[in-house]
């Protein structure tokens, strides 16, 4: 079991500390609204890695190419929306006026929709996470149990720290959160033009 809880930690803390469209929009939101507000956004794999794992598990077994592409496209277009929205509060914030804050319960809920369309987790579980989970609990599921538990306290431990070291440095004063606005702006377009373009045949 000890194994199981090294392997699904070390699987996640690579996954969290990974950059990707998650963290990109985490960015994006404690530049905006700090980290305490963010913070409980760190929960969304635990929300939206629950509807992934059936579907790969019960339903697909594997995620056909198709749908990782129709996954993908839908991807790009939510990272750009996300992209867009982001730009004008950085617009906002160079005019004078306060951003747009969002509560921790919207943010949250966006949060889960970026990592829910974001192909990431879909392949994690349909390549490692699903396979490794499948065959312990046909040996031993305390042994699944704990890989799944440490994957997910791990990365959800690992993005609250992330949330909380980004939004407490030093540097993020007014000047320091419209740069990470503009940057995080720019983050979010260019992996929604990614996919978009990865999604194509």
């Amino acid at each position: 079991m000890l194994e199981n809880l090294i392997i699904g930690g070390s699987i996640a803390f690579a996954a969290a500390v990974q950059p990707g469209p998650l963290q990109a929009f985490l960015l994006s939101r404690v530049a905006a609204d700090g980290w305490r507000a963010t913070l409980p956004a760190a929960l969304a794999p635990l929300i939206s890695d629950g509807p992934i794992a059936l579907v790969v598990l019960v339903v697909l077994h594997n995620v056909a190419r198709g749908f990782e592409s129709f996954l993908t496209a839908a991807g790009g277009c939510v990272f750009l929306y996300f992209a867009v929205t982001t730009f004008f509060e950085w617009q906002r914030a160079g005019e004078g006026s306060a951003p747009e804050t969002r509560s921790s319960p919207q943010t949250l809920l966006q949060a889960v929709a970026v990592n829910a369309v974001n192909p990431g987790p879909w392949l994690g579980w349909s390549l490692i996470l699903g396979p490794l989970a499948l065959q312990e609990w046909t040996e031993a599921p305390l042994s699944a149990i704990a890989l799944i538990g440490s994957f997910y306290v791990v990365m959800v431990l690992t993005l609250a720290l992330f949330i909380v070291l980004l939004g407490t440095t030093s540097f993020l004063g007014p000047r320091g959160r419209r740069t990470l606005l503009l940057v995080s702006s720019l983050v979010l377009a260019c992996i929604g033009f990614y996919s978009l373009w990865s999604a194509l045949p």
